[in-house]
């Protein structure tokens, strides 16, 4: 069994400072060097636009200023992470879905005005998308995690579980990541351990790609994700992370760079992620 120590965590600050983004280098300093979440909040600030949306490069591939949904779940994650539940942000960002959200409940993955800025190839989408699993089902569970009372929520909420129980297609990696948002999070706890018992097997089946690990799935023990895993599989899946932290101190990305500047970015994020599921999992030496 691996584990890191603190001459790894200062490999990963040292790396932080060279590389990563602003945000980043606050998280990082608030997860691992006791450092205050305001910085994390004023960092986070400049992405956020009028509508109560996020974008900006938020979301690295999405090079654009204006809002995506996607982006607006990086917030809510990161929010969260500072402490911020009752942030007047989150409330906004409800508003902003409000003004997406398509036929059904469901928040699109992708919006066209994509079209209109640089991002990354696999970002496409019809001119009138549907709403979908991915991301309403992420958006939904964290906005119950903080506790929101939105209107959004209900016909969200109503939509997910409507997915769940209809679904007659194969779900993909990030549907399943979306899923065990919201089943993780959503206040009905009899009936997601029901939708979670009753789908495991096919959850378990499609928790992959190729560039998604069991622990992208399983980032803390305690979701619905690592019941996906046996211990065998988690227990190599943290030591190949502990192998994977590169001779400049930061983890690297196994999905494709299209334009420069998102690697650093990205491994900034990931570095940041990767030492949050290592310590959750208990591979930090004492």
């Amino acid at each position: 069994m691996k584990f890191l120590d603190h001459t790894d965590l200062d490999r990963a600050a040292e790396f932080m400072r060279l590389n990563g983004r602003l945000i980043d280098r606050h998280r990082f300093a608030m997860h691992f060097r006791g450092g205050p979440a305001a910085p994390v909040l004023a960092a986070l600030r400049p992405y956020e636009n009028p509508d109560g949306g996020y974008g900006h490069a938020l979301e690295p591939d999405l090079r654009g200023e204006g809002s995506q949904p996607v982006p607006a779940q990086h917030a809510l994650e990161f929010l969260h992470e500072a402490g911020a539940d009752g942030d007047p942000a989150v409330t906004r960002i409800g508003d902003y879905l409000t003004s997406i959200t398509a036929a059904g409940g469901g928040v699109p993955f992708v919006l066209p005005t994509v079209r209109d800025a640089p991002h990354a190839p696999w970002w496409q989408t019809p001119d009138d998308p549907p709403g979908g699993i991915n991301p309403t089902g992420a958006l939904a569970g964290l906005l119950h995690r903080a506790g929101a009372d939105h209107p959004w929520l209900g016909p969200a909420t109503d939509f997910c579980w409507r997915h769940l129980e209809n679904a007659d297609t194969e779900p993909g990696a990030y549907d399943i990541l979306a899923i065990l948002a919201f089943l993780d999070h959503v206040p009905d706890r009899e009936r997601a351990e029901a939708a979670f018992t009753r789908l495991r097997d096919t959850l378990a089946a499609h928790a992959h790609s190729d560039h998604q690990a069991p622990l992208d799935f399983a980032p803390d023990p305690g979701g619905y994700g690592r019941r996906l895993f046996t211990g065998d599989v988690i227990d190599a899946g943290l030591d190949a992370l502990v192998d994977a932290q590169d001779d400049d101190g930061g983890w690297d990305v196994a999905f494709p760079i299209w334009t420069p500047i998102t690697r650093p970015e990205w491994r900034g994020l990931v570095t940041v992620e990767s030492l949050r599921t290592l310590r959750a999992h208990g591979r930090f030496k004492p």
